[in-house]
Order: C-alpha cells, then structure tokens, then sequence
C-alpha cells in the first residue's frame, strides 16, 4: 500500500526556517497581540458645605485583541494587516452617607481591519528588539445608561437613562516598542510597552424616565438622538506570539 507523504512534506517545508533566519525577506510571520490600557480604578472625596461629603469612584478598562499576517519586505522588516477587537467601559458613581446617587456607565465594543509595520534591531537571536506603527479602524457600537436621585421628601425624583447605537466609527493608531524572545526556531513571544491614540464617533438614541416622588411609577418619558465623539490618549502595556513561516520563493 503506497504511502501518501505529499501534506507532511509540504508541511515540513513550509515551517522548516533555519534557527537565525526567521527575519529573511520573503519570510511570513502571523500571530496575535493581546495589548490592554491597565485596568483604572480611583476615587475622589468631595465635600460641598452645603450637602456635606460626596465621593465619586471611576473604574475602567480597555482590552485589546488583535490577531495578524505579516510578510518581510526587507530583511528585519515587516509589513502586514491586522483584525482589532477592542472592547472597554467606563463607570462612574457618586455616593453620599454610603449611599449612591448618581452612577454613568458606557460601553463600547469595537471591530475593524487595520496595517502594522515592524521593525527588528540588530541580528536574530534568542531575544529580538522592534519597534512597531500600527493603525485600525472598523465600526463601533455604544451602549450607556445611568441613574440620578435629586430633591428630598415630597419633592424626591429619580431621573434615569439609557441608550444605544450601532454603526459608529473609530480609528486608532499606536506606536510600540518590545522584544520578541524566541521558545523555538519558529514562535516566538512578544512583550511590548506603547503608546495608543484612538477616535470614536457615535449616534446613539437615548430614552429618559422621570419619576417624581421616587415611587416606581413614570411620570414622564423623554426620547433623544445624540452623537459623541471622543479622543483617548492610553499607555499600552502587552503580550503576544509570533509564528515565522518560510515564504513561497
């Protein structure tokens, strides 16, 4: 019976790259970044002679994915196209006497395509330096909702919130710089510091309730259409894998 050897041979010369020559033109490198702005949590204490002490607490985060194909160009320089997936959100409260009563909460999830160029100092080896531009950009989706408790007594009202949106925008552009070191001839593992600059716009519709003498029942209903735009500037700090993958001659 005649042995089929054709798929294991081409595999083999596919991923067969000689230890040192991962950063050869021609050569193809695919991985994933998994970047993240470090997850933020703060609080204030505010004290109004008026009303007394206040304290607002803000939470965030911002996580961002992003599996890519890249191709040398050049020997130690690469050029390829990356998918972002970037979902954060955005809390803040307001408490008095241990009590809340104002809490803003937005959500935003991002997907589109976007272009990296990278950069490898020096002669490969088991620890590898680069510099990397990247930009993205794809639609983005908004979600916000939040609660206000005003007046007292018999003038006591609850004023609450929420909307939502699909087919807003963003662009991002970041600038990292790292090393990738090197557990085989083939995969490698990136660790990178950076900095990333993003845009978002959104129109979303929000629904208003008011409830007078904060007793469960609406007492009037307001409807909205708003458009944000927003800018962030965010400190990178992330991890990821490279595969170098022998290209076609």
């Amino acid at each position: 019976m005649q042995k089929k050897t054709g798929l294991p041979l081409y595999l083999l010369l596919i991923f067969s790259i000689p230890a040192g020559a991962q950063l050869k033109k021609g050569n193809m490198m695919a991985g994933a970044n998994v970047g993240s702005v470090l997850f933020n949590s703060g609080s204030a204490d505010i004290t109004v002679a008026q009303i007394g002490s206040n304290t607002s607490k803000i939470t965030s985060y911002n996580v961002s994915i992003g599996p890519s194909l890249g191709w040398f160009i050049s020997d130690n320089t690469v050029v390829g196209a990356a998918l972002n997936i970037n979902p954060y959100s955005n809390k803040t409260t307001y408490e008095q006497s241990g009590s809340t009563y104002q809490s803003d909460k937005n959500t935003n999830f991002n997907i589109g395509l976007g272009g990296f160029a990278r950069h490898y100092f020096g002669s490969p080896g088991s620890m590898m330096p680069f510099g990397q531009l990247g930009l993205n950009f794809g639609i983005s989706t908004l979600k916000t909702e939040g609660f206000f408790y005003g007046g007292s007594g018999p003038t006591a009202y609850k004023i609450s919130y929420d909307g939502s949106s699909n087919g807003g925008f963003f662009a991002n552009s970041t600038f990292q710089f790292g090393f990738t070191k090197m557990v085989g001839d083939l995969t490698g593992l990136d660790f990178y510091i950076g900095y990333n600059f993003s845009y978002n716009k959104n129109t979303f519709k929000k629904t208003t309730l008011r409830d007078d003498g904060n007793d469960g029942s609406i007492d009037s209903r307001g409807e909205n259409e708003t458009t944000s735009k927003f800018t962030n500037h965010g400190f990178l700090l992330g991890v990821g894998f490279q595969v170098f993958l022998k290209g076609k001659k």
